[in-house]
């Protein structure tokens, strides 16, 4: 019916929150919850939406020369990391993924520094591959790592997962047209119930799955899309 041309600009959250407040984009579909919420109740964006989740992982060497198998939590295995002064990888970039990892390192009480830690600035996959060539550790959501594990650009395995604090629920948030009148607001939302009614959520429910033999992520807008 709208005939939706939708340009992409794949950044991290913290950029695409940028340019969404800066009012350059229309709509933004993002992975932290505090910044969503700080960027709607400061009157950026509207009519928040859950779309979908999937969840973040600590990768590393076989080796593990930190030991993070053993850790019962995630706190638990970068303080392992913090305490070998194993050579870990920070995105450093304000993006989602950079948010959580940040929020791990303060429930630990430890601020990461040191030659061991090293914060690139860099995208999901570039830090994958560095990490991969230092024989680092690093926190990654399972979408980007199955992604780049699959092609075999990598080869670092999964070393903890399953702590209910790496949930990583994404959320899609229409720019406030009261605040900048020139955003495209009815094609914004048209797009945004697109993404959380059941076509769109199936789409989603089946991504991956036959590439990766698992779906990259779990959609949460409807019930059995």
């Amino acid at each position: 019916m709208f005939n939706i041309k939708v340009d992409v600009i794949p950044v991290g959250t913290g950029q695409a929150l940028k340019l969404a407040e800066n009012g350059d984009v229309d709509v933004t579909l993002v992975h932290a919850r505090h910044l969503e919420n700080r960027f709607v109740r400061e009157g950026y964006g509207v009519n928040r939406r859950d779309v979908m989740y999937n969840d973040f992982v600590i990768i590393g060497p076989r080796s593990d020369p930190a030991g993070v198998r053993k850790a019962k939590t995630a706190v638990d295995a970068f303080k392992k990391i913090a305490l070998n002064q194993a050579t870990f990888i920070s995105r450093g970039d304000n993006s989602g993924t950079h948010a959580k990892e940040m929020e791990t390192w303060e429930t630990t009480g430890k601020k990461p520094s040191g030659s061991w830690y090293l914060e690139a600035g860099k995208g999901m996959g570039t830090i994958l591959i560095m990490a991969y060539e230092k024989g680092a550790y690093t926190l990654a959501d399972r979408g980007t790592y199955l992604a780049f594990s699959g092609s075999r650009k990598i080869d670092l395995p999964i070393l903890f997962e399953g702590d209910p604090v790496l949930f990583n629920p994404y959320g899609i948030i229409a720019v406030n047209p009261a605040r900048y009148p020139h955003v495209n607001y009815v094609k914004a939302m048209a797009l945004i119930d697109w993404v959380t009614s059941r076509q769109g959520q199936k789409i989603i429910k089946e991504f991956g799955k036959d590439r990766f033999g698992q779906p990259l992520f779990i959609p949460v807008a409807v019930t059995n899309p």
